[in-house]
C-alpha cells in the first residue's frame, strides 16, 4: 500500500491509548500519507499538540474557532481523502453518533463524506454497554467501519475486549476500507537482517555495528504489502515481528545454510545483512587468557550473496553497499557481479545510519537508475526497494 500523497485526517479521542496513535501516524507518513492531525480537546492530556505537529510536521487545532479565516472545519473535510479516528473513546463514538459538533474533530466527521475507519479503545464494560453497542451498530449502518477492540490487559489492570489494536492490524483494516489491492499477494520474500558473529572462543567474537533494524523494516513493509516473508536474523535485539518467519542465525555458515534452504522458493531476496568477511581459522573451546591473546589467525567466509545468486532463475535480488564514502561506479560494479538485480548504497563514515532509525544513500538498479535517497525513515526506503523490485517483477 503506498499513500501517493493522499491526505488523512486523523482524530485522536482523549484516551490513555492516544500515546500509541503516534506509532500509527508514523506508519502512516512511511507509506506516504499526508496526514493532519485532529485531537479532542480532552485528548491533549495524553498527548499534547506539540507532539503531534512535531511528528506529522502540521499544525494541530482542536477547535472550530481557532484559524477562522480557514474554515477549517471545511477545509479539512474538503481536502481529506480518507478518515480515521483511533483511538475512539465511547464519549466520541456516542457525538458522532448523535451528531453532535461540540469541537473541530466533531465537525470535521459531520463535514466529510470519505472513506472512515474508527478504532474504538475503552474499558471492557465500556464497550459492552448496551449504549456503546448500539452506537457501534448506528455508525457501521451509516458506512463507517468500526474496528472491533482487542482482548487484553488494559491500563486498569482489567482483562476484556477493549485494547487498542495493534499498528498492523490498523493499519491492514485501513487497506480493505480504502479498497487497496496488496501488490505482493502471493509472493515469497527473503531477507537478511542484523550482522554475523564469527566465535574467537565461548565469550569473544568477530561482528559488526549492524542492528537488522533495515532488515526489519523491510519485513514489516512486505508483510503490510501482502507479501509472504521469511526472515533470517542474524544477532538482532529487536522484537519478532507477527506474520513473519523468522530464522534466527548467529554465524556466516549458518545464514548461508538457511539461504540455501529457502531461496528457491522465493521471488525476492532482500540481502541487508552485514555478513563478516572473515572468521577465524581456530575457535578455542575455552576462554583464551590474555597472556595468550596475541594473534588470530583468520580465513576468508564464502561471498553469501554471489554464492546464492548463482543458483538465481527468476528470483530479483536486493543488495545493500555500506560504505565509507559513496562510489556509485565502484556499486554499479559491485551489483554486476554479484549478480544483484538493485543495490542500495549508503555512507556509514562516522558510525552513520548504524543502529539509527533514518538512513540516506542511493538506489542503483541494473538498467543504469540512479535514485537519490535524502535522509529517511528506514521503513520508507523499505517502501522504495520493494517497489523497484516489483517493478522488475513485472
Amino acid at each position: 500500500m503506498q499513500g501517493l500523497g493522499r491526505e488523512i485526517v486523523l482524530g485522536v479521542g482523549g484516551g490513555i491509548a492516544a500515546y500509541k496513535s503516534c506509532d500509527l501516524l508514523r506508519r502512516l507518513l512511511d507509506l506516504d500519507f499526508k496526514v493532519t492531525v485532529v485531537p479532542t480537546p480532552s485528548s491533549l492530556n495524553f498527548v499534547g499538540a506539540a507532539t503531534w505537529e512535531a511528528l506529522s510536521g502540521r499544525r494541530v487545532t482542536t477547535e472550530v474557532f481557532q484559524s477562522v479565516e480557514e474554515v477549517r472545519h471545511v477545509s479539512l473535510a474538503k481536502k481529506a481523502d480518507f478518515l480515521i479516528i483511533a483511538p475512539a473513546t465511547a464519549d466520541l463514538m456516542a457525538r458522532i453518533a448523535a451528531g453532535r459538533a461540540d469541537d473541530l474533530l466533531t465537525n470535521v466527521v459531520l463535514a466529510a463524506s470519505v472513506p472512515t475507519l474508527i478504532v474504538p479503545a475503552m474499558h471492557p464494560q465500556m464497550w459492552s454497554n448496551p449504549a456503546t453497542l448500539e452506537n457501534v451498530a448506528t455508525l457501521r449502518a451509516r458506512g463507517y467501519t468500526v474496528l472491533d477492540p482487542e482482548i487484553g490487559a488494559l491500563t486498569s489492570g482489567d482483562i476484556g475486549q477493549g485494547r487498542f489494536p495493534s499498528t498492523p492490524n490498523i493499519i491492514s483494516a485501513f487497506k480493505s476500507v480504502i479498497g487497496e489491492s496488496e501488490d505482493f499477494k502471493g509472493r515469497k520474500i527473503l531477507i537478511t537482517a542484523g550482522g554475523t558473529r564469527e566465535p574467537i572462543d565461548p565469550v569473544r567474537f568477530i561482528g559488526n555495528r549492524s542492528s537488522g533494524k533495515q532488515g526489519y523494516a523491510v519485513a514489516r513493509a512486505a508483510l503490510s504489502r501482502g507479501a509472504d516473508v521469511t526472515l533470517i536474523s542474524a544477532n538482532v535485539h529487536l522484537s519478532d515481528i507477527p506474520g513473519v518467519e523468522t530464522i534466527k542465525v548467529e554465524t556466516a555458515a549458518q545464514m548461508h545454510q538457511a539461504l540455501n534452504e529457502n531461496f528457491a522458493a522465493t521471488n525476492v531476496l532482500v540481502m541487508s545483512a552485514a555478513v563478516a568477511d572473515a572468521r577465524p581459522l581456530h575457535n578455542a573451546d575455552g576462554k583464551i587468557r590474555k597472556k595468550d591473546f596475541t594473534a588470530i589467525e583468520l580465513i576468508e567466509n564464502p561471498d553469501l550473496l554471489a554464492s546464492i545468486a548463482a543458483a538465481k532463475t527468476s528470483q530479483v535480488i536486493i543488495a545493500f553497499a555500506a560504505e565509507t564514502k559513496l562510489d556509485t561506479e565502484g556499486a554499479k560494479e559491485k551489483m554486476v557481479r554479484k549478480s544483484a538485480d538493485i543495490l542500495y548504497l549508503n555512507d556509514v563514515s562516522g558510525g552513520d545510519i548504524f543502529n539509527s532509525e533514518t538512513t540516506h544513500g542511493q538506489i542503483i538498479t541494473r538498467d543504469g537508475k540512479v535514485i537519490e535517497v535524502a535522509e529517511t525513515t528506514k521503513d520508507t526506503l523499505a517502501h522504495q526497494l520493494l517497489s523497484e523490485a516489483l517493478h522488475k517483477l513485472g
